[in-house]
């Protein structure tokens, strides 16, 4: 079958619910890794531990230093605004009892995000949420405190809006104050105190992520210093984990699917050690999928050389994509039917991960954004 005859059922997989992870190991490097060797398709069961046994002397490594925003906030709706947002007084509106999940996706501006708005029927343009510490039950008469209000000022598919927050406020503190980690809707519990240190690489520098790139969730500084030790090279860019990476493929057809936009930034110091001409041969090891898209779309742009520049990508990396730079990943397991998968298909080859994922399955690796690994030269 010829890529471009490839179909969304042909990324799928079955996996029982059990093997799902639905908490961190106990430490950051205790999970397990599977290792495939694209040239020979061998795959061998190691531990994450071992993973700087796997890079050669002048290998570098490159890391996403993203860090999670607690963007999942819980609401309730005002009604439509008459005045500027900001300046009413909460009591003179009807109060609505049906709660608002909303999920930020990507920052605009300052004071405009895009979001995914649950149940996204109900809110149209004009309305406003205001925002609430979830754990505290509001009754159908009460009021709540108005700590964080937002104005709806556009209207998108599948239940994505564009959020308009007050000026004057510290936006980013009130965030990180009423805000849950955003944990993937396969792990089914609520988010703890815990995950917000666990759901977060150790490296994690740039706010701005509404996900985390999971590979990086089993480094250690003890394991950072191995790999160093090793005179290997590591260095650090960033994409801002957003729709783009985890929206679901609605085309049976996949080359029909389009990637919503994330934001990424390469700074002169690492774009310097990652170009061709100052690295020689050594290999590039991508940590996570959001590392190669960031790679890759920088590549494409420059004639393979990676640049210094910030900016948005939409890169879907699926079958026939030609990497310009990747040398080696190491990525967690992914959904099914997904660009994750896609892309790792794409890297691998299609056989080679879909058996990999079997023999995973058989040997009962964990999965998904808290589960096990896959180291893949």
């Amino acid at each position: 079958m010829s890529n471009s005859q490839l179909n969304l059922e042909d990324f799928d997989y079955h996996l029982p619910q059990d093997l799902i992870a639905q908490h961190p190991a106990r430490n950051r490097d205790e999970s397990r890794m599977l290792v495939i060797d694209r040239e020979t398709g061998r795959l061998i069961d190691d531990d994450f531990r071992n993973f700087p046994q796997y890079l050669q002397p002048d290998d570098l490594v490159v890391l996403n230093n993203s860090r999670v925003i607690p963007a999942r906030l819980f609401g309730h709706r005002l009604g439509t605004s008459a005045q500027p947002i900001g300046k009413t007084n909460p009591a003179r509106h009807e109060y609505l009892k049906s709660e608002i999940e909303v999920l930020l996706i990507r920052q605009l501006d300052p004071r405009t995000w895009e979001a995914l708005v649950k149940p996204g029927r109900k809110v149209g343009i004009g309305e406003r949420i205001i925002f609430h510490k979830s754990d505290v039950e509001i009754g159908p008469s009460e009021i709540p405190c108005p700590s964080l209000e937002a104005e709806v000022i556009g209207r998108g598919d599948f239940g994505l809006r564009t959020l308009r927050f007050p000026e004057g406020i510290a936006l980013a503190e009130a965030i990180e104050a009423l805000g849950h980690i955003p944990l993937p809707p396969y792990i089914s519990r609520p988010d703890s105190a815990d995950d917000r240190i666990r759901y977060q690489t150790v490296f994690a520098k740039q706010n701005g992520s509404v996900a985390a790139p999971t590979a990086g969730l089993h480094f250690t500084p003890e394991i950072l210093e191995m790999i160093a030790s090793r005179g290997v090279e590591l260095a650090e860019i960033t994409l801002h984990v957003g729709l783009g990476t985890f929206q679901p493929i609605h085309e049976d057809k996949i080359d029909l699917h389009r990637m919503h936009p994330e934001f990424y930034e390469i700074d002169p110091n690492a774009a310097n050690r990652l170009n061709r001409e100052n690295r020689g041969n050594r290999r590039l090891i991508a940590v996570g999928t959001t590392t190669v898209r960031t790679l890759e779309h920088v590549a494409a742009k420059n004639n393979g050389r990676i640049k210094a520049e910030r900016g948005e990508t939409e890169l879907f990396i699926r079958p026939g994509f030609e990497f310009r730079v990747t040398g080696g990943l190491l990525t967690n397991f992914h959904l099914p039917r997904t660009t994750l998968l896609m892309l790792v298909c794409a890297f691998a080859g299609r056989e080679i991960t879909l058996a990999a994922y079997e023999r995973a399955v058989r040997n009962r690796y964990r999965f998904y954004s808290y589960g096990d690994c896959m180291l893949i030269l």
